[in-house]
């Protein structure tokens, strides 16, 4: 949440000032080695872009001290979000960029101007977009490993006595994925994966029949996923598995791992004590949602930012 929302100040601070740009060209600066974080390099040219983004959003003081700082702790972030297998694909970059042009009535040509113009550029600016919405990932993956909202079955027992006994009910999803590999090493293919995802996913009607329908196509991946209840559904997959019809699949998604999407094999209503702590604890969660929430999160924020420094190699040349 907390990560979000400064992705989204950000983005209008820079959507203000866009009209106010001038038509030179910042110069690149030369790629000289600033400062490296385990191991891996932050360029003076790297500075300067960052620094370019920070006046687009008139911040003010020691810009290029700021965008150092600023990057340093990026690269933190990343590194941890690779150890996570956390950061979001470029498909989900690029319809973020897209939706930024959209909702601010610009093409993307025109976005991709104005941050050329103003040195940004629109490959800083995607990568920074990236490391925000991954790191709200990674934010949440630390806040349920350390309790997060938590209702204990003492307190979902209670809860059910009040309300008559009655438990709440929630869908349990059975799900299996389909992959359509594609290496690291060769995005190029993406498109053409995606295809051939699409292609299939047309033709799939049931759990049952997707190895055989499979057969023949190269690299693709088919796992039994099994059953989760709503509540435990990734939020990335979230919406469209509660969407999609039993027997038929989710839209496809582009991630790390290449092109994906579910198969909703079978779905049913669910009423137990392990359902009855998620739903009261998605309450709760929702029910905290104000600055007290905010705080909690800028203080998780904090300290994880604190042990990754802690454990790191920074060296500022």
């Amino acid at each position: 949440m907390m990560a979000r929302k400064h992705l989204l100040v950000a983005l209008i601070a820079a959507a203000l000032t866009s009209t106010l740009l001038g038509g030179t060209a910042v110069p690149a600066a030369a790629s000289e080695v600033k400062v490296i974080v385990n191991g891996i390099p932050i360029t003076d040219y790297d500075i300067t872009k960052r620094a370019a983004f920070l006046k687009l959003q008139k911040k003010k003081g020691n810009l290029n001290q700021e965008a150092r700082d600023e990057l340093t702790t990026e690269a933190l972030k990343r590194q941890e979000l690779k150890r996570l297998n956390l950061l979001v694909s470029d498909g989900e970059v690029n319809d973020a960029y897209a939706r930024f042009a959209t909702n601010n009535k610009m093409s993307l040509d025109q976005l991709n101007t104005i941050l050329d113009k103003s040195g940004v550029t629109s490959t800083h600016f995607k990568e920074f977009i990236r490391i925000q919405m991954s790191w709200g990932r990674a934010l949440s993956t630390r806040n349920k490993s350390q309790g997060g909202v938590r209702v204990s079955e003492q307190e979902a027992v209670q809860r059910m006595l009040k309300d008559g006994g009655k438990k709440p009910v929630s869908t349990e999803y059975k799900l299996q994925q389909v992959i359509f590999v594609v290496p690291a090493n060769n995005r190029g293919i993406l498109a053409k994966r995606r295809a051939e995802a699409n292609a299939l996913r047309a033709r799939f009607n049931g759990c049952e029949n997707t190895r055989e329908i499979a057969k023949g196509t190269l690299d693709v991946t088919v796992l039994d996923l099994g059953k989760f209840v709503e509540q435990e559904l990734p939020p990335e997959w979230s919406k469209q598995v509660i969407s999609t019809p039993v027997g038929q699949a989710t839209t496809t998604l582009d991630t790390g791992k290449g092109v994906e999407f579910l198969g909703v094999c079978a779905s049913r209503q669910v009423s137990d004590d392990r359902v009855a702590r998620m739903v009261f604890s998605q309450e709760d969660a929702a029910a905290t949602g104000d600055g007290k929430k905010d705080a909690t999160a800028e203080a998780v924020d904090k300290k994880y930012i604190e042990e990754l420094r802690s454990k790191a190699k920074i060296v500022n040349e």
